[in-house]
């Protein structure tokens, strides 16, 4: 059964690279060569046939100009938690459609929502605490 489990993650992987390549738009042969990998080697990782190492995966990252983090959470090595507010950033600086300009706002503007989130998450626990120790 944990096998299964294996496959899926590195099949979702291999998809996510095959998808952050095309839209980087490089050939598996360009990515290849640039990740300083072999051409068979990341076929197979797109396939969902081979589980990269971690190094092998900061390699492709770089070359995709993505976060490793991204990659770390499909290969199963890093809870999808710990790095939510990266993806968000990730997939707006990925976006072709986008002047810099626009990518930049947007960041900002998710960056202070989220803020404002765990602000008011934190005032609303703060008076929580406070109204069950005034009862």
């Amino acid at each position: 059964m944990a096998k299964l489990s294996m496959h899926g993650a590195v099949g979702n992987l291999g998809e996510y690279v095959r998808t952050q390549r095309q839209q980087a738009q490089l050939s598996l042969r360009q990515l290849a060569e640039l990740a300083d990998v072999s051409n068979p080697y990341l076929s197979q990782i797109e396939r969902g046939l081979r589980r990269p190492s971690a190094e092998v995966l900061q390699q492709i990252a770089k070359a995709l100009r993505i976060s490793a983090e991204s990659l770390y959470v499909r290969a199963g090595i890093l809870d999808s938690e710990d790095i939510g507010p990266r993806m968000v950033e990730d997939a707006i600086a990925l976006d072709p459609r986008l002047t810099a300009r626009q990518k930049s706002a947007l960041v900002d503007i998710y960056r202070s929502f989220v803020g404002m989130n765990d602000a008011s998450s934190d005032e609303l626990t703060e008076k929580l605490t406070h109204a069950k120790e005034d009862s």
